[in-house]
């Protein structure tokens, strides 16, 4: 490589909490590699999402933009392509853009067409003119017919190589891969297929698929085998790694499935939490624990679900940790370790036992609000900063990193001045929205939330309900104590409630620019 511009590995993890690494505070987990990169990084320890979900969250990350901007504002809004991307800047300034793995920018096909039973009103107020098709290069039953074939620049991706869903079931290229190598996906992925069962939840079970076959493997080797190439070539990179697991199903393959002993693993300290200040939809879970009403709804587990659940998915977890280490090795051995910034994060968490829910959506606690996020940087000093970072302030971030200025519209806070001095502080708060198709909250109403985190609170709403939380994280730092509708937090909840209001507006739209003064 003789450009001095550095290359971009950026690995994220979907559904991926902050503790649920060795570096993150776990001492049951074991992840050698990802806490090696920790220990050359800067490490954030309070890095949050700017929507715990999946599509709003990564769409954020590819513009920089809040998702009530950028319009990805829950999961079945495909990403519009007239959003600008960090990820096609870098390709317009000449670096070469691979995806590899999990997207997620546009809908997987799941239910389509069941969300029109969800609105009463006719029409929308927007009508897209994008071209017919424009949202399907994601769509699973596409691919299962044929290789897809991408544009040259897809959300500024010239190369993508796609591992689409979750668990053993993904399908994308990676199916047409499974095909090549002489396997029927259908005789070998899913429940129906698996080596051994869990009878407590269909979402825990050992995959069929031999490890070498799985997507984590699949990404990895395909990861490998583009850098292999890029190392042949004058252009900087930004390599997209992007791995499904470990999000639900926890389904891992061979050695992984066996390698945390359930009995072993210790419950979260809040799995007790009575909720007594809370919505009540949280105690209606707790009354019917270990009963889920469809697979991504958040639910309340019995104790042997979550000792289960959580065995799988750390094993899912070691697997994704060696897969990183054999990528940052093969860095290493093509000598481009040097010039190329590392970044590892995830999409979003999972509440995983905390305040005894699990999974994710309508709630802002830690577990699913906050993720990990490491950035090692070519000559920065190696460092942990307990400053506010967020999704929303990487594509500004890694911009900066490439010498690019940020384009109008962005709305995050670059980073680049706490890797270069770790107590430095670029923003007082970080602002989460949550929009959904469903009433998670049990307020009558399609879930619509909104989240102020300061250095020492988090301020929570809910449209349609009087309800709130409000809890000092200071001295609460589990969140056990809802202070929302105490007397003597009430000057406390105005001055934050103050603080979301102005964010909130800062955070209107500035884009696009004005032609002229009409």
């Amino acid at each position: 490589m003789t450009s001095k511009r550095p290359n971009f590995l950026f690995f994220i993890t979907d559904q991926h909490r902050a503790d649920h690494t060795g570096f993150g505070g776990n001492a049951a987990l074991q992840t050698p590699n990802l806490d090696a990169l920790a220990a050359r990084s800067t490490r954030f320890d309070r890095a949050y999402v700017a929507n715990p979900i999946c599509m709003p969250n990564r769409s954020t990350l590819l513009t920089g933009r809040q998702p009530s901007v950028h319009g990805t504002r829950f999961n079945g809004i495909s990403l519009d392509p007239s959003n600008e991307t960090f990820v096609r800047v870098l390709a317009e300034q000449g670096f070469r853009t691979a995806l590899v793995g999990k997207g997620h920018f546009q809908n997987m096909g799941h239910g389509e067409g069941a969300a029109e039973n969800f609105f009463s009103e006719p029409g929308d107020a927007w009508r897209r003119a994008n071209p017919e098709g424009w949202d399907l290069y994601e769509n699973l039953a596409r691919h299962r017919s044929g290789r897809v074939e991408f544009p040259d620049s897809f959300y500024g991706f010239e190369h993508v190589d796609l591992t689409i869903d979750h668990g053993d079931r993904c399908g994308g290229h990676y199916f047409q891969w499974l095909l090549e190598q002489g396997v029927s996906p259908d005789a070998l992925q899913g429940p129906e297929n698996a080596i051994e069962r869990y009878p407590g939840w269909d979402q825990v079970y050992q995959t069929a698929l031999p490890e070498e076959l799985y997507p984590t493997s699949y990404i990895t080797q395909q990861s490998l085998g583009w850098l292999d190439d890029a190392s042949k070539r004058e252009e900087p990179f930004f390599l997209y790694c992007s791995y499904p697991d470990p999000h639900h199903p926890f389904t891992p393959p061979g050695r992984f499935w066996k390698m945390y002993e359930p009995a072993g693993l210790e419950l979260p300290a809040s799995f007790d939490d009575p909720h007594e200040h809370s919505l009540p939809i949280f105690r209606a879970r707790c009354q019917n624990r270990g009963k889920q009403l469809f697979p991504v709804a958040p639910f309340a587990p019995t104790e042997d679900q979550w000792r289960r659940c959580a065995a799988a998915e750390y094993g899912m977890i070691s697997m994704i940790d060696e897969g990183v280490g054999r990528i940052l090795g093969r860095l290493e051995d093509l000598g481009l370790a040097e010039n190329t910034v590392v970044v590892f994060t995830a999409d979003h968490g999972d509440m995983f036992g905390d305040h005894g829910m699990m999974l994710k959506g309508g709630m802002h606690y830690e577990g699913c609000v906050r993720v990990p996020l490491l950035i090692a940087a070519p000559g920065r000093t190696p460092a942990v900063s307990r400053s506010l970072a967020g999704t929303l302030d990487l594509a500004q971030t890694l911009l900066e990193l490439a010498g690019i200025p940020a384009y109008h519209g962005m709305q995050g806070e670059s980073l680049v001045p706490i890797l270069e001095d770790p107590i430095a502080r670029v923003r007082d708060s970080v602002v989460i929205e949550e929009d959904e198709l469903f009433d998670l909250a049990g307020v009558g109403a399609h879930l619509r939330m909104r989240t102020l985190v300061t250095e020492d609170a988090r301020l929570t709403f809910y449209q349609g309900s009087e309800q709130g939380e409000l809890f000092d994280l200071s001295n609460d730092p589990g969140e056990l104590e809802n202070r929302f509708a105490e007397h003597e937090w009430k000057e406390r909840r105005a001055e934050l409630c103050e603080v979301l209001s102005r964010r909130m507006m800062e955070y209107a739209d500035r884009s696009p620019k004005p032609t002229y003064f009409a």
